[in-house]
């Protein structure tokens, strides 16, 4: 069964000021249906079809240019909307916020931490939050379209918050300002969708 375009949560202009409606257009219809497709075609008449796309990452072949480019792409843009909405941002509570506090000492460094791995990769890629097994947590950040789930990439544990810092996420609006951008991506955080994940992943 091939795999589909997830539909946004919200409407493109949900997310402004913070993010904008031609980016949110440009970024889902475009990009993310550009990788869903051809994350399609590469599992063509493979083995690997009618898999979850966490089972076909999780035991990737890195050397498949095409299945991690692609399915990393679908994978990463489809946690990437879900985690975010209109009239959300402030601060997690309950179990996440007990393990942020926990691995980082509070909430405040946790944002820098996960800002800095956002701001500081290099090209294009992305910053993560992952969930070990038992509740730890871990800020990385992974190259391109790779993310934890695949093998030897980063944290190694269950992405529960991503952001995308590719430039086609944010240059409309911000141009080279990314840091700008990776500021006020915590004002459209959804905790709760967060949460769950981390509820989910431990």
């Amino acid at each position: 069964m091939a795999f589909t375009l997830p539909d946004l949560p919200y409407g493109h202009h949900a997310l402004e000021p913070y993010i904008d409606a031609w980016t949110m257009e440009i970024h889902h219809g475009k990009h993310h249906a550009g990788y869903t497709k051809k994350l399609n075609a590469a599992l063509e008449g493979s083995d690997l079809a009618g898999k979850s796309i966490e089972d076909i990452l999780g035991s990737l072949d890195m050397n498949n240019a095409a299945l991690r480019n692609n399915g990393g792409g679908y994978y990463n843009h489809s946690l990437f909307w879900s985690i975010m909405g209109p009239n959300a941002g402030g601060k997690p509570s309950g179990d996440l916020a007990d393990a942020i506090n926990t691995a980082f000492g509070s909430f405040d460094t946790f944002k820098e931490k996960f800002a800095s791995a956002a701001a500081t990769r290099f090209g294009s890629g992305w910053a993560w939050l992952c969930v070990h097994k038992g509740g730890k947590v871990e800020v990385c950040s992974s190259p391109n379209q790779d993310n934890p789930l695949m093998p030897d990439v980063g944290c190694g544990g269950t992405p529960i918050m991503g952001i995308d810092v590719w430039e086609h996420a944010y240059y409309l609006n911000y141009q080279n300002k990314r840091g700008d951008y990776v500021s006020n991506f915590f004002n459209v955080v959804n905790w709760d969708a967060v949460s769950k994940r981390y509820a989910d992943g431990k």
